[in-house]
């Protein structure tokens, strides 16, 4: 290789993890690649005292890394792609992605308890509107408080009793070794997870063909089908983190399953939907999906956020 290839990573362990995977796997795709991880810190990880869904959202972590591509400082970002906007800026492309990880979110309690076993008044953090509809709907009698920070630091929080229980990715718990502290995988038909959750992404500038040569081995075709369909959802929503959306797919013998739903914040209301299609039309199933959302009355759920 003439030169080093510089992946854009932020600084906390789970991100750094995953660049550092990715690093792996291009090493062992390509004999002799020189690469540097470039560390960076974000906006979202800077301001730690308000809710996301108020200061802007999950772009809020890839700002600064995309900058850095377009800016010549790096040439590839590793992204958990639930945090990567269904419109990205001009210039970028997320060619590859990784095999999916377990997509659905944990409970994790001090007590190891399940959360039908959680007492009445229990606090329970996280961040994410979506998981705080899905919550309130099953146990309206919890306390639902925000949570920010990286998974350490939401662990810590938990175990110093701030919390009686919080909502976490099971993959980046498992990812990070962690996989122990999971008291129950919320799984569907009763809780949906995040658009492209437990999915690394790869994303470069669109006219750097060196870097998508690069990466184009660790590409995972089956994963990539999902990710368009559950995106496409978000997409035509326009949805952000300000949107308790919800959105599955899964890839059976060339067909695309998609599960999607949108709720209000306290869970009293969700609108839900479904569909199939051949992998080939995974982006327009998306599509189909969120149009009958909005038959549904998703438009006005999100118009009354």
């Amino acid at each position: 290789m003439n030169k080093t290839l510089r992946i854009a990573t932020r600084k906390s362990a789970l991100a750094l993890w995953q660049a550092n995977h990715v690093q792996d796997l291009l090493r062992d795709a390509h004999q002799g690649i020189d690469i540097e991880l470039v560390k960076i810190v974000t906006e979202g990880d800077r301001i730690l005292d308000r809710p996301l869904s108020q200061i802007g959202g999950k772009g809020l972590f890839l700002k600064e890394l995309e900058r850095a591509m377009l800016d010549g400082q790096a040439d590839l970002a590793v992204h958990s792609m639930k945090d990567v906007p269904a419109n990205m800026a001009d210039g970028l492309v997320l060619d590859a992605v990784l095999p999916r990880a377990n997509p659905y979110d944990a409970l994790v309690s001090r007590d190891n308890r399940l959360l039908a076993e959680l007492p009445a008044g229990s606090k329970v953090g996280t961040s994410s509107l979506r998981r705080k509809s899905q919550l309130l709907a099953l146990r309206p009698d919890l306390v639902v408080e925000d949570l920010r920070g990286n998974v350490d630091t939401r662990l810590r929080k938990l175990d110093e009793g701030q919390y009686d229980a919080i909502i976490l990715a099971c993959a980046g718990l498992q990812r990070l070794g962690l996989g122990e502290r999971i008291s129950e995988i919320l799984q569907m038909p009763d809780w949906l997870p995040a658009s492209t959750q437990g999915i690394i992404g790869l994303q470069c500038r669109e006219d750097d063909a060196n870097t998508r040569a690069l990466i184009t081995p660790l590409a995972d075709t089956e994963t990539m089908v999902v990710a368009r369909a559950e995106r496409a959802v978000a997409q035509v929503l326009e949805a952000t983190c300000q949107v308790p959306l919800a959105a599955h797919a899964v890839l059976n013998d060339g067909v695309v399953y998609l599960r999607s739903m949108v709720s209000t914040i306290d869970g009293k209301q969700a609108v839900r939907a479904e569909g199939k299609a051949p992998a080939s039309e995974a982006k327009a199933l998306g599509e189909k999906v969120a149009a009958e959302l909005i038959g549904n009355g998703a438009g006005e759920i999100i118009a009354n956020l």
